[in-house]
């Protein structure tokens, strides 16, 4: 087993490619059926939508520090939840927000890749 099937090191891998706006990193451990939840809005995202807003920078990320993870797995499939303090642009404007999230993993081809991400603020 190499190291990317441990899902908490493929979901240090998606925070560093959305920092990163790395869209070739990021088109990898996301499932072709993925959803984010947003933690802004609570809009249902596809992974096609996620990857427009990013190359057209409608939402970049300047740092995403992710703690208190914790990771629970169950045969093919894992669940991470944690903690993350964001800051970026979203539309022209800067948001720094903290937020507790939950993404589920499946394996599919030997690999995590992450099916469903949401967020949910914190004040």
């Amino acid at each position: 087993m190499n190291a990317n099937m441990d899902p908490l090191v493929v979901d240090h891998q998606f925070f560093a490619a959305l920092i990163q706006s790395d869209f070739q990193a990021l088109d990898k451990p996301l499932a072709h059926d993925f959803i984010l939840i947003d933690v802004m809005t609570g809009a249902e995202t596809k992974k096609s939508s996620l990857l427009a807003a990013m190359a057209s920078k409608h939402v970049s990320f300047e740092s995403i520090q992710p703690s208190e993870n914790r990771v629970r797995l169950y045969s093919t499939t894992a669940v991470v939840t944690g903690r993350t303090e964001m800051k970026g642009r979203l539309e022209g404007t800067t948001f720094s927000i903290s937020s507790r999230y939950t993404h589920v993993y499946v394996v599919q081809q030997g690999e995590w890749r992450l099916v469903a991400a949401q967020g949910t603020r914190v004040s």
